[in-house]
């Protein structure tokens, strides 16, 4: 099996965890988090560093993947991203063994595809994104780079995501909507016509938020 580090320790890391030992592909070395957590096991697995030492261990491991989850803030993540690749780190695609990726889907390093998401035909995810549990993005979907899809959420046919984007959990997009980058839909609205701008997107038909 191929060794691999995860930069990131909290929940999603633990989800992480999981995928990747189902795929049977990966030893994972250790994680990087906080110094506090030093010496920690999380899910069995160490917490050998802080992301400090990406630049150390780039020169004895080739796989990263970045657990750190994604939110309200893409910032975290493109960072860390950014570190991996200065070091020249690798960042292979995730794909759990029950989720279902079309042969004609296309998916950019960093990726991770959870337990039963579907990618159906035609799509393509960006660089490090999250399509977790359940999620579904449907024929010709263009999700860009550093997105976060999160549970059951659903991107009908054609919906185009800008990058730095979050969908929420059991969030609905209609059919041929594009949303602009940096957009924070919120679990459970439903988007039916594309927005014009950025913000946080909340209710059924969705609406802007007066906080964004």
């Amino acid at each position: 099996m191929e060794q691999i580090i995860l930069v990131g320790g909290g929940g999603h890391c633990i989800s992480c965890i999981d995928v990747i030992q189902q795929t049977n592909r990966y030893e994972i070395v250790g994680i990087l988090d906080k110094d506090e957590k030093v010496g920690t096991l999380i899910s069995g697995v160490k917490v050998i560093g802080t992301d400090s030492d990406i630049n150390k261990l780039t020169v004895k491991y080739m796989n990263f993947l970045i657990t750190v989850g994604q939110i309200k803030s893409f910032d975290i993540r493109v960072r860390i991203y950014n570190t991996i690749k200065k070091y020249g780190g690798k960042l292979p695609v995730i794909i759990s063994p029950a989720a279902y990726v079309s042969p004609s889907a296309y998916i950019d390093e960093g990726s991770i595809i959870m337990h039963n998401a579907v990618v159906n035909a035609k799509a393509e995810i960006g660089k490090n994104c999250i399509i977790n549990t359940g999620a579904l993005v449907e024929h010709e979907v263009l999700v860009g780079d550093f997105c976060h899809i999160s549970t059951h959420a659903v991107l009908n046919g054609q919906v185009k995501l800008g990058k730095n984007s979050f969908i929420g959990s059991n969030a609905v997009i209609a059919n041929n909507v594009s949303l602009p980058e940096e957009i924070i839909i919120s679990a459970g609205a439903c988007i039916l016509k594309s927005p014009e701008k950025k913000g946080i997107y909340i209710g059924n038909p969705a609406r802007k938020s007066d906080k964004s």
